[in-house]
């Protein structure tokens, strides 16, 4: 995640940004109204109509556009740069060319503001997290996950669980990045991302938080054990087609993933794109991944995903109260983006993709290839352009 900021056009010079202050100004439902969920098309409402000062919200994206991820747009140049000093840094996975800066701001449902090329499938690195939390959410709702603090070992029996140390790890742990897995996964071990030190001594499964990409994949792995089927197929019955998704987003794994499920080869996925692969989708469709999760698991009157997940996975990790069961949080402001309101909580990939959900601002924002360094600036001006109108 190495960036800087990049020099970008001024907002009023671009043709491909749409402003919904071009669109004609309705009002928004009144509180109690039911809630409002994008069919086909998408409905937009004026910046002021949704609570933002006009101005200040065209500043807030100029800035976006104008810090550009300073990243190569061969995107698997750009991996080889950012590995080249891992202890196994092989490049695994399918990469793609990048776009260029793309975003959606959605207030109460409805489009207030876009800009760049939002149907374009782009790497999401690290925000495919969020989607397999998603994943694992499911299987905890059908049941096929009776306890979260339940041991992994009792659900998975491919060696991967069964050492003395392993054995410990729950799906809590692995879910918000604590277990201290150890073991090697597609060739990976997983000192391969141990990021807080390469020659680290292992903590006790649950005492020590560390952001590690081979952990990540072994949940992806156990998952794929306890559903017996790929899990881009669960995803895209359980939830994708539902909230109207479009069919443009993928959800790669390695060429050296592949398992024996039921006597058919599949495809184990990543948890990001670190090593390539990784799950590839559209703004639009991140948007509406979003506002799934605004709306606590529910679309349209129809239950998608509990609020008792909703709220597991969004529960600061004691030892990381930054973070949940892969989301980031936004807690006492103290979390990553302090500009960002308290009950925020973020699907976060390098490049400055992210998924921005903020439920006291009833707010959806999805950023792709913004300088990372530059995200809380955005998030503080968003914030302000709200605000200001407010106080208006």
């Amino acid at each position: 995640m190495m960036q800087s900021a990049a020099g970008g056009p001024v907002l009023g010079a671009l043709p491909r940004v749409v402003i919904a202050g071009a669109f004609v100004a309705m009002a928004l439902p009144a509180i109690g109204d039911p809630a409002y969920f994008p069919g086909g098309q998408w409905e937009r409402r004026a910046p002021a109509a949704a609570g933002f000062d006009p101005a200040a919200l065209d500043g807030a994206i100029r800035y976006a556009q104008q810090n550009e991820a300073p990243w190569e747009r061969d995107v698997f140049k750009q991996i080889q740069k950012d590995v080249a000093n891992e202890p196994y840094p092989a490049i695994l996975g399918e990469t793609k060319e990048r776009g260029g800066p793309a975003g959606m701001i959605v207030r109460h449902g409805y489009l207030v503001a876009q800009w760049g090329d939002i149907d374009r499938v782009d790497m999401s690195f690290s925000v495919a997290k969020s989607y397999l939390s998603t994943v694992a959410g499911l299987a905890v709702d059908a049941g096929l996950i009776t306890d979260v603090n339940d041991r992994v070992a009792d659900y998975v029996q491919d060696g991967g669980f069964d050492d003395s140390r392993n054995r410990k790890v729950t799906w809590h742990m692995l879910l918000n990045q604590t277990s201290e897995w150890e073991g090697t996964l597609w060739d990976k071990p997983d000192v391969a991302d141990r990021r807080r030190g390469y020659d680290r001594r292992l903590q006790a499964p649950g005492t020590f938080w560390e952001y590690n990409d081979v952990r990540v994949n072994r949940l992806a792995l156990a998952l794929l054990r306890v559903y017996q089927r790929p899990l881009p197929e669960v995803l895209k019955e359980k939830v994708m087609d539902p909230i109207g998704a479009s069919d443009t987003w993928v959800w790669h794994g390695y060429r050296n993933s592949y398992v024996d499920i039921g006597g058919r080869r599949v495809q184990s996925v990543s948890g990001g794109s670190h090593w390539g692969g990784g799950f590839w989708a559209s703004t639009r469709d991140h948007a509406r991944f979003g506002y799934l999760l605004l709306r606590r698991g529910e679309w349209n009157g129809k239950r998608i995903l509990s609020e008792r997940w909703v709220d597991l996975a969004t529960q600061p990790t004691a030892i990381a109260p930054h973070y949940g069961y892969l989301w980031w949080l936004s807690r006492n402001r103290r979390g990553i983006f302090p500009g960002a309101p308290e009950s925020s909580f973020f699907a976060l990939g390098s490049g400055g993709n992210m998924i921005w959900i903020a439920p006291e601002d009833d707010l959806v924002v999805v950023t792709r290839w913004l300088d990372i360094a530059k995200l809380d600036g955005f998030i503080t001006r968003v914030s302000a352009a709200l605000q200001a109108e407010t106080k208006n």
